[in-house]
């Protein structure tokens, strides 16, 4: 049987073709995605042991714990600390540590990377071992820095430039003095790294006289723990605490490792939904090539071959062709891996170099998934094998389903369905994240359900199409018939395509109708003409809105200011606005009381207030950083959204209590309102500064549509594996059903039919087919992205159903493309059958 079955694979090569590639395109994107993160994975971890190379211990301060109503003081390193840090036993020096954001601009005025990645730091002294300097020399003064060599090169700046650059506020504008190499994982990634002296670095990042933390390097021939376990001992534990550099470097490496495991798991699920719908194509292929052998079978199960052996002879060919695809899949895998780290070059991200990691987890996850899921999907059509009777088999009597065995499926389908449909309604029902798994395990009811039920559906819905199939004669009319005469087939054809296209929809549906509630959102909560912050969502510098204020034309400016406080033993966040202005820039319905933010009057919003059990009038007090109380009373209670919402108080009010004051945006109000020359005139006040953002409301829904837009694209790009499989699907369908009707396309030759006729025949079958299975998945997809919708609006007001016509007329044009693409080559080879070779085939 063994034999048997490697001779079957042998001879049947040309149709397996197809399924070996669906597998190997899943395998491949498993395999790819493996080789990809863990790479990456790699490259930072050993760019960020290297940037420990100068640290054998870290000395940081503790914070004080928050108690009751007391806010924990936040503690800093001093000079007095460092001094008798250096004189430990076995300390060979200690540096202190300043940080903070710092934005570089290049020479055309736009910022150096993407600004998250866009740091300030100290260098120490005349010669900082951290960062060996390449050219010129070590800063002094505000108005000096030096710059890291990727920088540099990418800006196309030297020493001497004049840079553009911005802490949290006002742009600056000092001059490089030295150019420096660094093994920091941030500039490795595509960041910059510009520092000060330690003392501008204090001042410009809110830490006069102090640091962030001590790096210390031991003596020779003294250890890390040795090192460590001596500072325990002369430092206090209570004030702060120490760590290895190589306890940093694993710390590191663990973060670095879990970030990666999220992309990992996002492009894994892709990569099944792709198996997925290959499962449908391995069933249909093994399915048809058993009804073609049915004869074989049936000699083999007449001369002695058990049911166990049939069923077991088509597991080893499946085995075969499983492994074949997962060994070109791995491959094929490799080249991905390669390809996407070349590709994140192209896009403008970088990556520390390191060679291309091929793990033996990532050859057995390849294998694994290439065999596992062949020898699953054909299981099924192995198990009906060997049921066929041989004496109906050897005359050629093919085992048509009972009416028993139709009756049980659609019953079985209209549960699964119903059940589907009820929980996900049940679910919409649900307050939003207590509703998600109700909804998740629906949906999958709901397409196991449909699944079931398509060979029925597709009876009513392809005869839908028969009025336009009349049109091309003879020819529709067969097609009509041939998508319709084995049910189970087409079902399992169009489903492939159906799941793929449910998703697309389902996401479409629900990114569009998210886009217009947030646009919706900004635009009926703000009456402000421009919003100002960071470009990274960092917090701005107090300067920023004095700076704003003295702009002509600006008739209001509040900013957003957060204040930390203790309510009722709670952590709470305030925010700081001019209580004068805030009332004619923003429109937020208040629900009781009045809008009123002025000296001890704050305004709440209905969640805070309900947490509370606030209402106008009531009173409350908040403790701030500084120890100090105030008593606060409650003017008003409005209706937040997730743009605008918490405490409002008077910032005349929470100023006072705060060490270090920073506003999250600034809204202002112009006399003119939104025009080009006064958005020049608010960003030239600012110092034309690359990191800051001055926004209209066009400006903000231009952002939002960007970023749906480019969420959107990312997942067409993923779900694009699945349409490919589902086309390699219909191809093989048709490629296998053209040779199952050798002898009927023969005789329709014979009787007139010309070699067009039969090509536009097979095309229409294949556009029918897969126009079957676009409408049921745009359909399923609107109702999921409905589904979704209705739980989202629990927790966004403004939420409200969007349907993309356009698109889902596009995705439906997809479907028609996928159709008569795939039938190209199966109508050629219909069309150019001999036509006695045919009538005499069997």
């Amino acid at each position: 049987m063994f034999r048997t079955a490697l001779r079957n694979v042998l001879a049947h090569k040309a149709r397996l073709l197809m399924t070996v590639l669906a597998v190997m395109l899943g395998v491949a994107f498993v395999s790819g995605t493996l080789v990809f993160t863990n790479t990456i994975s790699d490259a930072y971890q050993n760019s960020s042991a290297k940037g420990f190379d100068q640290v054998d211990v870290a000395v940081t301060a503790k914070s004080e714990e928050d108690k009751g109503n007391t806010i924990g003081k936040r503690r800093e390193l001093t000079k007095t600390q460092l001094d008798a840090i250096a004189q430990v036993p076995g300390a060979a020096s200690a540096i202190g540590v300043v940080g903070g954001f710092a934005a570089v601009a290049d020479k055309d005025g736009k910022l150096v990377g993407g600004g998250f990645q866009s740091r300030g730091g100290n260098y120490w002294g005349d010669k900082d071992p951290r960062y060996p300097l390449t050219e010129g020399t070590a800063p002094k003064g505000r108005d000096q820095i030096a710059l890291d060599s990727e920088t540099a090169q990418r800006a196309g700046y030297k020493v001497g430039d004049t840079v553009r650059l911005s802490v949290d506020g006002p742009v600056l504008t000092p001059r490089i003095t030295g150019i420096f190499t660094t093994d920091d994982g941030n500039v490795a990634a595509g960041g910059s790294l510009a520092l000060f002296d330690t003392a501008s670095a204090q001042q410009l990042f809110g830490k006069p006289g102090t640091y962030d933390e001590i790096d210390v390097k031991a003596a020779s021939g003294t250890s890390q723990t040795a090192l460590k376990a001596a500072l325990d001992k002369a430092l206090s534990p209570r004030l702060v605490e120490t760590e290895t550099g190589a306890q940093l470097a694993d710390d590191q490496a663990e973060m670095i490792s879990a970030s990666m495991a999220g992309l990992r798991q996002g492009l894994l699920v892709f990569a099944g939904i792709a198996l997925f719908v290959g499962t449908f194509i391995i069933a249909n292929t093994f399915t048809m090539l058993i009804a073609q052998r049915t004869k074989e079978l049936a000699l083999l199960r007449a001369v002695g071959a058990s049911r166990r052996q049939i069923t077991r002879s088509v597991l080893i060919e499946a085995f075969v062709v499983g492994l074949v695809a997962a060994v070109t899949g791995l491959v094929a895998g490799i080249g991905i891996g390669a390809g996407l780290r070349s590709l994140m070059g192209t896009f403008g991200a970088t990556v520390p170099n390191g060679p291309l990691v091929i793990t033996p987890g990532t050859v057995g996850a390849a294998l694994a998934v290439g065999v596992l899921i062949t020898m699953l999907a054909a299981w099924l059509p192995g198990r009906r094998a060997a049921k066929i009777p041989p004496v109906a088999a050897m005359s050629s009597v093919h085992a048509k389903a009972t009416t028993k065995s139709l009756v049980l499926r659609n019953t079985l389908g209209a549960l699964f369905t119903g059940a589907g449909v009820a929980v996900v309604l049940a679910a919409t029902t649900m307050d939003g994240s207590d509703g998600q798994a109700p909804m998740g395990m629906g949906a999958v009811l709901l397409i196991i359900g449909v699944f079931i039920l398509t060979p029925l559906l597709s009876r009513p819905l392809i005869a839908a199409a028969a009025p336009l199939m009349r049109v091309f004669g003879i020819s529709g009319k067969l097609a009509r018939q041939n998508s319709v005469r084995n049910p189970r087939r087409t079902a399992a054809t169009a489903s492939a395509l159906m799941i793929g296209l449910t998703l697309i929809t389902g996401m479409t549906v629900m990114a569009g109708s998210l886009q217009k509630s947030i646009d919706k959102m900004a635009t009926a909560a703000i009456k402000a003409d421009y919003v100002v912050s960071m470009v990274n969502g960092r917090s701005l510098s107090p300067d920023v809105e004095k700076k704003l204020a003295d702009v002509e034309g600006v008739t209001a400016v509040s900013p957003l200011r957060n204040a930390e406080s203790r309510i009722d033993g709670e952590s709470e966040y305030l925010t700081g606005v001019t209580g004068s202005a805030i009332g004619e820039l923003t429109d937020l319905k208040v629900d009781n009381g009045s809008f009123k933010v002025d000296g001890d009057q704050v305004v709440v919003d209905t969640d805070t207030a309900k947490s509370y059990g606030w209402k106008a009038g009531s009173s409350f007090t908040a403790h701030f950083e500084d120890g100090k109380a105030q008593k606060l009373t409650v003017a008003g209670v409005y209706e937040g959204n997730d743009l605008i919402r918490g405490v409002m108080v008077d910032s005349a009010t929470v100023t006072p209590h705060l060490t270090d004051p920073d506003d999250m945006q600034v809204m202002l109000k112009t006399s003119g309102g939104t025009s080009d020359a006064t958005k020049d005139r608010l960003e030239k006040a600012l110092g034309s500064n690359p990191a800051i953002q001055v926004q209209d409301k066009k400006d903000l829904s231009d952002s939002i549509a960007q970023m749906f837009t480019l969420m959107l694209n990312m997942l067409y790009g993923l779900l694009a594996m699945a349409v490919i499989v589902a086309v390699l699907g219909v191809i093989n369908t048709l490629a296998m059903s053209v040779f199952e009707r050798s002898q009927e396309i023969g005789m329709l030759r014979a009787i007139g039919l010309d070699r067009k006729g039969i090509k536009r025949m097979v095309r229409l079958e294949s556009l029918v087919i897969s126009l079957f299975g676009g409408v049921l998945g745009i359909g399923l997809g609107v109702f999921f992205g409905w589904a979704a919708g209705e739980l989202l609006g629990t927790k966004m007001a403004t939420y409200e159903l969007v349907l993309p016509w356009a698109r889902m007329a596009l995705f439906l044009l997809l479907a028609a493309t996928v159709g008569i693409l795939a039938a190209l080559w199966p109508a050629r080879r219909a069309a150019r059958m001999n036509m006695l070779t045919a009538i005499k085939s069997e």
